[in-house]
């Protein structure tokens, strides 16, 4: 199936001429004249958002961004008859009860909906909802019995649930986090809360950063912040720890396109054992390709899940590796961020 997604690009890179986009042409002339006037002081006339994604949106299309992610929903949805939303292209009719490799079906379903404040110090507090299912299998993940099926937790309501997130909004919370599991394996579901959120919210796509083309087309413009996992600094250590192909590459893909499409922060979770050929070849990529992008670098590794299955990962990081990976950060000139 060929879909045209609504676009959200700049007015400069999106000429009046341009094939497709849902009847927006129009409606960005209109929206022009729009932004070249005075804003209006009456209260009841609605004020374009000043900051963030909502801003951009603004300036790009007359359409709010919860407007726009309501449209992209319907579409998402379609796009699970062939699903290609993670980059293992599975293909398989999910509106028809087939599943590929998350286990996912049409529907989606959460395990945690909350304020969290352990998260990286700019984006807390936020508040969180974790999606249930992942299409990544990684036998160390701290939260792997829900994270890996699809079916635990409760049915998502998108609507319910963004009436919980204002309430937080309201009440102190600087972001409000999507995450899993993986987002991406339910982004139809994931665009419809963003169609229910406010416009000038912050928001924050928390991913393993193994989504496909589709899916990054389908979320360009809806996210403030893309927080992605790099994992994994060598295709083999993705294959033995969370049965992922072609790692590397798809990740790299990833991480380009999300700094220049949002704010880009990267979180490497420093595994025992893995220093070398992990977190210094990741480490490397992105001293040279993203120069001065935010990383976090963590810690805290605990032997969760099927830990155990590997020898390296029955222990925590030892200090000594934490300092020598944090030499390693400093002598490249990375942005490490708390």
């Amino acid at each position: 199936m060929n879909f045209v997604i609504p676009k959200s690009r700049p007015r400069d890179t999106a000429p009046a001429n341009a094939p497709g986009n849902f009847g927006l042409r129009r409606e960005a002339q209109r929206h022009a004249a729009f932004a070249r006037t005075e804003i209006s002081p009456d209260p009841k006339i609605p004020r374009p958002p000043e900051s963030g994604v909502a801003a951009s949106l603004c300036h790009r299309s007359p359409k709010s961004r919860p407007a726009i992610a309501g449209e992209r929903a319907k579409i998402a949805h379609q796009l699970l008859a062939d699903c290609h939303l993670c980059a293992h292209h599975c293909g398989v009719n999910r509106l028809a009860g087939e599943t590929g490799l998350c286990h996912a079906g049409a529907g989606a379903r959460f395990f945690l909906a909350q304020p969290e404040v352990t998260d990286e110090l700019e984006l807390i507090p936020t508040f969180a909802v974790a999606l249930s299912g992942c299409d990544l299998r990684c036998d160390f993940c701290i939260t792997g019995a829900e994270s890996w099926n699809p079916r635990a937790g409760k049915v998502f309501n998108a609507e319910a649930m963004a009436a919980k997130a204002k309430t937080a909004l309201a009440s102190g919370a600087k972001t409000v986090m999507l995450l899993g599991g993986e987002p991406t394996i339910h982004l139809p579901a994931a665009l419809e809360f963003v169609s229910h959120l406010p416009d000038a919210a912050k928001l924050v796509w928390k991913t393993n950063a193994h989504g496909s083309a589709p899916a990054r087309e389908l979320l360009d413009g809806i996210f403030d912040v893309w927080l992605a996992d790099y994992k994994f600094g060598n295709d083999d250590c993705a294959r033995r720890l969370a049965k992922v192909a072609d790692y590397t590459r798809i990740v790299r893909e990833n991480l380009l396109w999300a700094n220049a499409h949002s704010e880009l922060v990267v979180r490497h979770l420093l595994m025992p054992g893995h220093l070398e050929c992990c977190w210094q070849p990741v480490a490397a990529w992105l001293a040279e390709n993203l120069p001065g992008v935010k990383i976090n670098l963590r810690s805290g590794f605990w032997p969760a899940w099927k830990s155990a299955r590997h020898a390296e990962l029955r222990g925590t990081v030892s200090a000594d590796e934490t300092r020598r990976a944090w030499q390693m950060a400093k002598n490249l000139g990375l942005n490490l961020i708390p």
